[in-house]
């Protein structure tokens, strides 16, 4: 599927530029951990949801491929508190090819215990955001009433239906989800530094990170259209490693 991509929508109405208002969905859990990717091995959680993230739980309660969110903003409705965690992981992630040699070969085994490794994680507990977002239809769906998909959404999340139990940076942490309440976003005021925007997916295969300047607002963080520039971010070369840590998470 040719995924949408997300000019600034110069020359449109309303809302930012935007045709329509941004579509609000509430999200909270107990646990969540929003990974640093270039922290590799011990999981170290951004202070705030990423747009990924976020990006990530509107996709698990309505998908269709003739779309794509835009995260326009994410606030920050409970304080922002940390948990550390101490849990026995494996070191390796079985691949494709190993799965089919294992069922190939009976007497093949993988031995958990050799590859069993305790790591720490660096958490945020007690948390609760509000995703702000609008959507890009692909260009072979460009005559469908973007209506009708912003309604689908709507419904979805008032009936508390998904298609995938939605979660918080790792898939053990799941997120409860609702339409907008009252709430009021914290009274914070920080420098977030650089921020994991999204991750492309090319047809050569692999991964691309994109990244922005993540600033906190009286609670609310601003997510641009565009990130910044594939020049502007020095990253490693590998990729060896995933923005989740381990394949779990966003």
């Amino acid at each position: 599927m040719a995924v949408p991509t997300a000019p600034a929508p110069a020359g449109r109405r309303g809302n930012g530029g935007w045709t329509f208002p941004d579509l609000v969905v509430e999200v909270s859990g107990p646990l969540a951990c929003f990974t640093r990717p270039e922290l590799k091995v011990e999981r170290v959680s951004y202070p705030v949801m990423t747009p990924s993230a976020a990006v990530g739980v509107l996709e698990a309660i309505f998908w269709k491929p003739e779309m794509a969110y835009v995260i326009t903003a994410i606030e920050v409705l409970k304080p922002i508190e940390w948990t550390q965690v101490r849990r026995n992981e494996v070191k390796s992630v079985v691949s494709a090819t190993e799965v089919a040699a294992l069922r190939k070969d009976p007497g093949r085994r993988y031995d958990v215990e050799n590859d069993r490794d305790q790591r720490n994680s660096m958490l945020l507990r007690d948390v609760h955001y509000r995703i702000r977002a609008q959507i890009l239809r692909a260009p072979h769906a460009a005559d469908v009433p973007e209506q009708k998909y912003r309604d689908q959404l709507r419904r979805r999340v008032d009936k508390g239906a998904c298609f995938a139990e939605p979660y918080l940076g790792c898939r053990e942490f799941t997120a409860s989800f609702g339409p907008q309440t009252d709430t009021r976003p914290i009274d914070r005021d920080e420098e977030l530094g650089v921020m994991l925007h999204s991750i492309v997916y090319p047809a050569s295969g692999g991964e691309q990170y994109r990244w922005f300047h993540a600033q906190l607002h009286q609670g609310v963080m601003p997510v641009p259209v565009a990130p910044l520039g594939a020049d502007k971010v020095a990253m490693p070369a590998s990729s060896a490693w995933r923005a989740d840590g381990s394949g779990t998470g966003r």
